[in-house]
């Protein structure tokens, strides 16, 4: 909004789900990642489902990170998705792949990629379907009922 409050947050009501951590960054993607993208050194991009965990060296290292790997660690201390992770932080989904990279590759995050068939096993998607489908509206009916 024009006075810089978030939707909702003008009466009061804080926005559903976790704060961001800050602001959004006024930095360009590239300058963050020194021009490198996410698929350079492996071949391929982790998946924006992959977890990921900060590690206790991470943790012990917050204060010598720069202010990116460092939001991203300190936001780590529970397993989430690296696109919630983006999301959260603000930032660009091939940025926080690239540092989650840069991040494991130092120790400091524990990365957890999905298994290739599972994420291409159609009976996964029909429960997901089907779970999303069973959570009740605001009148406690399922969505599946109407």
């Amino acid at each position: 909004m024009a006075d810089g409050t978030a939707d909702g947050a003008a009466d009061g009501i804080p926005p559903p789900g976790p704060a961001p951590v800050g602001p959004a960054p006024a930095v360009r993607p590239y300058l963050v990642t020194a021009g490198r993208v996410a698929d350079a050194a492996s071949g391929r991009a982790l998946p924006l489902e992959t977890q990921v965990v900060a590690t206790a060296e991470g943790l012990d290292a917050l204060g010598r990170l720069s202010f990116e790997q460092h939001d991203i660690v300190a936001a780590c201390r529970l397993p989430q998705s690296l696109a919630e992770l983006a999301a959260r932080l603000r930032l660009h989904l091939n940025v926080v792949r690239v540092l989650a990279e840069d991040l494991r590759e130092e120790g400091r995050l524990a990365v957890y990629v999905p298994d290739a068939a599972a994420t291409r096993d159609a009976s996964v998607l029909r429960r997901v379907i089907d779970g999303l489908r069973a959570i009740p509206d605001s009148r406690g009916v399922p969505s599946d009922t109407d």
